[in-house]
């Protein structure tokens, strides 16, 4: 894989996850609301209750993690397609313990 081809991997990915990130805070704030009435929390007010901020965090996490996670296999997905070699640095990865 040349130095373009990273380059351009690194573009492609980084564009696609920043406005995903943007769009997934946008839906799970709009979810929080739908679901409790209210705008989501500041987790960082000592005034919101604990349980409330960490809900909120998970919440966040979850939302935003899963979207990325999701995202990031659509897109080397594609650019398997496109340009009929793997993604840069998208592979297997052995754990080893």
């Amino acid at each position: 894989m040349n130095t373009s081809q990273k380059l351009l991997w690194n573009l492609y990915a980084g564009a696609v996850g920043a406005l995903t990130t943007l769009v997934a805070a946008k839906a799970v704030n709009a979810v929080w609301e739908l679901a409790t009435g209210d705008t989501p929390p500041e987790p960082n007010d000592p005034d919101v209750p604990l349980r409330r901020a960490l809900t909120w965090a998970v919440a966040s996490v979850v939302g935003i993690g899963l979207t990325q996670l999701l995202v990031n296999r659509f897109a080397a997905n594609q650019w398997t397609r496109v340009m009929g070699t793997p993604a840069p640095g998208v592979g297997k990865t052995t754990l080893r313990i």
